[in-house]
């Protein structure tokens, strides 16, 4: 089963895919973590995006592709779409690199949050510092300590994570979802909405009956 994650930036996409990835064993892909990676060990796409999204900017359509076919190619595990596709463009371009493998997208789930509680979920955000960490904290969790817990890293504000750069990343979204939304509602075998302003549990619960599990 291959799933796409749909939502505002910080709804939640990526903690929903780790409770699925844990408990049936999916494949989860992030574009997201797939940028931070090349950003963190310096490569040549990952300086250019890191410029680019210190702006409040997207990544292209180009690199995002890059990036996630590099990351699947010759799998064959159930996967979940977490961050991608973000545009109708990169959808057809999913739709037609799985079909050449004989599989499609079989459900497709939007996470559907106050635009307010998003946006203070992600402005307190703060990731690890260190190279090959990146381990992510939120100073509204009550277990909150200002220091990586994984590794002893120092915790920053991600550049993309400022209220101005927030704020111009839900309008690029809102402009882009409702044609997104319309071609998988249109297009894919299954499409379900969840309400994601829940304890990640409680939502967790609603994705696991909109997929059947």
């Amino acid at each position: 089963m291959n799933i796409v994650l749909l939502g505002f930036p910080g709804a939640g996409k990526g903690t929903q895919a780790d409770l699925l990835k844990k408990k049936y064993g999916f494949m989860h892909v992030s574009t997201g973590d797939l940028i931070r990676r090349e950003i963190a060990q310096r490569t040549p796409l990952g300086v250019k995006i890191k410029d680019i999204i210190s702006q409040g900017k997207l990544a292209s359509d180009e690199d995002t592709v890059k990036l996630l076919i590099a990351a699947i190619k010759d799998r064959d595990d159930n996967i979940i779409f977490d961050g991608f596709p973000r545009t109708t463009a990169q959808a057809e371009i999913l739709d037609k690199y799985l079909a050449e493998s004989g599989k499609k997208v079989d459900c497709v789930v939007l996470l559907s949050m106050r635009e307010s509680v998003v946006l203070e979920r992600i402005t307190s955000r703060r990731i690890c510092s260190e190279a090959g960490c990146g381990a992510i904290y939120n100073l509204l969790a009550a277990d909150f300590k200002n220091i990586c817990t994984k590794c002893g890293g120092r915790l920053v504000v991600r550049p993309d994570d400022t209220l101005e750069s927030v704020k111009h990343r839900f309008e690029v979204f809102k402009k882009e979802a409702q044609p997104l939304i319309s071609y998988y509602q249109n297009n894919a075998a299954d499409f379900k909405k969840v309400d994601g302003n829940g304890t990640p549990l409680e939502v967790f619960a609603g994705v696991q009956k909109a997929l059947g599990l």
